[in-house]
């Protein structure tokens, strides 16, 4: 075959049916030797070589490890609901509890938020999805489909600013986080959710509106001197009980008939302290598993109330071993 009958209609008609057929026999032969997770491992990274290549960084960052709440996102949150006047965010959550002066403003579905620090762009957005409804065997309620709705931030920036952010930004925004906090700080009483459809315990709040305070309880002056100089103690020393290897708590027994003052003076302690008290039911409470997620749920700061713990526990008669 000379050149000019190479390069003739013809002649180019039958060479690209020759190569398409050869395609097809070829990705049939690998459809057929291949498995599908071979082919895909391939197909990405073909794919890889024609991405355009990104310099950004995204991080994901949810509300909850685990069980535990994830504290970098409730930083995020606070952090960034001081910034939520921004026009891109058409969607948001307010409300407003009484004896609390502040109107409090949350994301509700998505928004994006565009922070600077230290000349870096950071880029955040809010994203919240609905989860699948989980079947959970309790043994209350067995096979009840629980809704979990997913929340998290995802933070992106230049690569080049990595060590930046995660060594510098992100302590900057759990230290504001902090700050805003406790301007706002408004001591709540949380108790165990009351809905009886969800195989998974959870807090629920209000804000504590009890009126008592280590100056209107009515206690022995040199005992109540001693309480405060406790807590005082305690309170300066968190960085003494981390050098000890220790964990940063102290706890108050409480005992005597209904109506001695038991409540007024966690109340008084807690409104002292500004900490968050967590009212505990052990009676409520069936499972190992269920006391050990909500006690990793409780926040530091707080003050965990656990009621009528002689009625809780079942006494073994020993004598009758013996």
């Amino acid at each position: 075959m000379n050149l000019s009958e190479m390069s003739s209609p013809a002649s180019l008609f039958s060479a690209c049916i020759s190569v398409s057929a050869s395609i097809m026999l070829f990705q049939t032969m690998l459809n057929q030797v291949l498995p599908q997770e071979v082919k895909n491992y391939i197909l990405k990274k073909i794919n890889s070589y024609f991405r355009p290549f990104s310099s950004t960084i995204t991080l994901i960052i949810e509300e909850r490890d685990g069980v535990a709440s994830n504290e970098v996102y409730n930083a995020a949150e606070i952090y960034l609901c001081n910034k939520i006047i921004d026009p891109d965010i058409q969607y948001f959550k307010i409300s407003k509890c009484s004896n609390d002066p502040n109107i409090r403003v949350k994301f509700a579905k998505f928004g994006k938020i565009v922070d600077f620090f230290q000349g870096i762009e950071l880029i955040w957005r809010f994203i919240s999805e609905d989860g699948k409804n989980i079947p959970d065997v309790d043994s209350d309620n067995n096979n009840i489909l629980v809704s979990h709705e997913k929340r998290y931030f995802e933070l992106s920036f230049n690569k080049k600013h990595k060590y930046e952010v995660l060594n510098f930004y992100v302590p900057f925004l759990l230290k504001e986080a902090r700050i805003i906090r406790d301007e706002k700080k408004v001591v709540k009483l949380y108790t165990l959710a009351s809905s009886s459809y969800s195989s998974i315990f959870s807090w629920d709040f209000i804000n504590l509106e009890h009126p008592s305070t280590f100056d209107t309880l009515a206690m022995d002056l040199e005992l109540k001197k001693a309480i405060i100089e406790d807590l005082d103690r305690f309170f300066k020393r968190k960085d003494y009980y981390k050098k000890v290897g220790k964990a940063w708590k102290r706890g108050y027994l409480l005992y005597g008939p209904p109506g001695t003052g038991k409540s007024s003076l966690i109340a008084a302690m807690a409104n002292y302290l500004k900490f968050d008290v967590y009212d505990l039911e052990l009676s409520c409470v069936k499972r190992d598993s269920d006391l050990r997620s909500l006690l990793l749920r409780t926040t530091n700061r707080s003050i965990l109330v656990v009621e009528d713990i002689d009625c809780s526990i079942e006494l073994i008669e020993r004598t009758a071993n013996h």
